[in-house]
């Protein structure tokens, strides 16, 4: 249709196209997120979303080309990729493939529109939208799961034969494109506090988990705090993995302030036992926390926490030697109230032993239970008419890809308060709900972990160690109530009938204890008889979720409600729904922006007014 123009209007249907870009797009106005990809500041990325697309503006040190992508794993193989740049003031964008072998191919299907491209003396503006689902292979969903971006730039723009090696220029950020979080937004009259480790010696060991005591911040009256930032030392980013804060007994002598010890080890000082509730969560790639306008965390009142245990784990694989860390967490607070006071639940899977992952599986499921039991029971007394959940933290190790929080009312399952089906070790942050969500006694929760453990020889187990798995959420909730964990352990005595185990040696008197009979596991521990046992491996997935499960339901502190330690039987679900999907749009469906264009510039006024430009 527009080569069938004479040559006149198509030139003049051109440059109108380029002004109206220009026009209406070269200000970046209306975009409410931006990050910087790099460490140096020279790649700034600034993006919006609606329900069917999304929308980039790339800023970068450079007058060459510029290149964006998506990837399945943060490397170049099966990315989804696109490059442009500004060539002789006109803009060019490309849409692009990375193939198993790396190698970049031009996409047949050119699902990325350009919007606008400048560029000056330094840098290079690019902006350009896409489809979130686009029917094209080639290409990757966008959607509110983790986005693995990836980011490179070249001094020179895109020559004949293609695009040329970027080199050290390029690297690769996880982010939630649909799901970016609240920005920081600290009120006028806001202090703030650090509760940081100095100079503490990393053990020359693949993952230590390193404790101290602080007070916390004295204040006259009731404060809240309103937003939780981390101070990880520059250099130590992939060092520290997570922080967790512990609310400590209140009545400890402040002589243990200075108690810096490594955690859950045999010498460490007895105060580190009265840790126990949970008061805030930080991991790997999470930027920090601002809470909603309504909610802050108390401080100053005579249930709030006065002396807190800060947790680092520290991941050193590489076993570097010689290593201090100066990390932490910096707290804002205000005199100025908000409505409710916060609190933290962890549910999932106990960890322990107990939770166990057979080696060499493409996909294992772990299913960890907040249920019924235990919420009726802590909300049936503490809060009736039910908690609101405001944002979620789900926590794995590394062989975990996907997890979902899936929430239960009789029986019948809702949307997920949470899900990530594209979950990264190395990405973890609280993510607040679009909608906050009612959990009232009775309800049930299933935190559900999906592993990969191809490549792996030997069992992996639940444990503190990144080789060790977990399958966590932590929910951000108000107003707050006494219950500190709602979680769940499959049943030990299923699993070792399972394997053929007949007896165990007692009295017990190691742990993980040993095995008495049959004669092939006899003396061994329950871990090497799991170790020693093969079978067809879906087999034992499928029956260690029918097994029964032991409750864990306690309260603050180290006290308890009465359900925990009972054994129940896993819920019966009367209906499975799945997180909401979209619909993707061919690509030979046009753009309405283009649509219009067209339409309007096809008519013979609208053409005469192109001329006259």
């Amino acid at each position: 249709m527009f080569t069938m123009l004479p040559a006149k209007y198509r030139s003049a249907l051109v440059f109108f196209t380029t002004f109206w870009f220009y026009g209406t797009f070269s200000h970046g106005t209306g975009f409410r997120h931006s990050t910087i990809l790099d460490p140096h500041g020279k790649y700034h990325l600034k993006w919006r979303f609606d329900r069917r697309t999304i929308t980039f503006e790339i800023e970068v040190e450079t007058r060459g080309y510029i290149g964006f992508g998506l990837s399945p794993n943060g490397a170049m193989a099966l990315s989804d990729i696109v490059i442009g740049g500004v060539t002789d003031g006109r803009p060019y964008l490309q849409d692009y493939f990375a193939d198993a072998k790396r190698k970049v191919q031009r996409d047949v299907q050119q699902n990325y529109r350009l919007e606008y491209g400048r560029e000056n003396n330094t840098h290079t503006v690019l902006a350009f939208s896409r489809d979130l689902l686009t029917c094209d292979t080639n290409d990757k969903d966008i959607t509110e799961s983790t986005v693995r971006v990836i980011w490179a730039y070249h001094i020179e723009d895109v020559g004949p034969s293609g695009p040329m090696y970027h080199g050290v220029n390029r690297g690769r950020k996880s982010m939630r494109l649909l799901d970016p979080g609240m920005k920081a937004n600290i009120p006028s009259g806001a202090d703030f506090f650090n509760l940081q480790n100095i100079n503490v010696p990393v053990p020359y060991k693949d993952t230590t988990y390193w404790c101290q005591i602080f007070k916390i911040q004295e204040v006259q009256k009731k404060h809240h705090i309103i937003r939780i930032e981390p101070l990880i030392q520059r250099g130590h980013e992939n060092l520290v993995h997570h922080i967790l804060l512990y609310q400590c007994d209140s009545n400890l002598n402040e002589s243990e302030l200075d108690a810096s010890h490594e955690c859950y080890h045999p010498n460490m000082p007895d105060s580190f036992l009265t840790c126990e509730t949970i008061v805030f969560a930080w991991a790997i790639g999470g930027e920090g926390f601002t809470y909603p306008p309504h909610v802050g965390l108390s401080i100053g009142t005579a249930i709030d926490p006065v002396y807190v245990l800060m947790e680092v784990h520290y991941d050193n694989p590489a076993l570097q030697q010689g290593v201090v860390d100066s990390s932490g967490l910096r707290l804002f607070y205000t005199p100025e109230l908000r409505q409710y006071d916060a609190g933290v639940i962890e549910t999932g899977v106990w960890v322990s032993l107990y939770h166990m992952l057979p080696p060499g599986m493409q996909e294992y499921v772990s299913e960890g239970h907040c249920t019924r039991e235990c919420l009726q029971e802590s909300l049936g007394k503490e809060m009736p008419s039910g908690v609101r959940v405001f944002a979620v933290l789900m926590h794995a190790h590394l062989a975990g890809r996907a997890i979902r929080t899936r929430h239960f009312r009789e029986q019948e399952e809702l949307q997920p308060l949470s899900h990530d089906e594209e979950f990264d070790f190395n990405f973890q942050e609280f993510q607040l709900l679009k909608e906050e969500r009612l959990l009232l006694p009775g309800d049930n929760l299933i935190t559900e972990c999906k592993y990969t453990t191809k490549g792996r020889q030997n069992m992996t187990w639940g444990g503190l160690t990144t080789r060790d798995e977990m399958c966590l959420s932590y929910l951000l909730y108000y107003p707050r109530v006494n219950l500190a964990r709602c979680e769940s352990l499959p049943e030990i005595t299923g699993q070792l009938k399972f394997i053929g185990v007949k007896e165990i040696q007692v009295p017990v008197t190691t742990w993980p204890f040993m095995i008495k009979s049959p004669k092939k596991y006899s003396n061994l521990s329950f871990t090497e008889a799991m170790d020693k046992y093969r079978c067809k491996k879906k087999v034992v997935n499928e029956m260690v979720l029918q097994l029964p499960i032991n409750v864990r339901c306690s309260k603050w502190g180290q006290d308890e409600w009465s359900i925990q330690g009972t054994i129940v039987s896993p819920p019966e679900v009367k209906s499975e729904v799945k997180p909401p999907s979209m619909v993707c749009r061919s690509a030979s469906e046009p753009h309405s922006g283009v649509a219009l264009l067209f339409t309007m510039c096809l008519t013979y006024s609208m053409v005469q007014t192109c001329l006259s430009l």
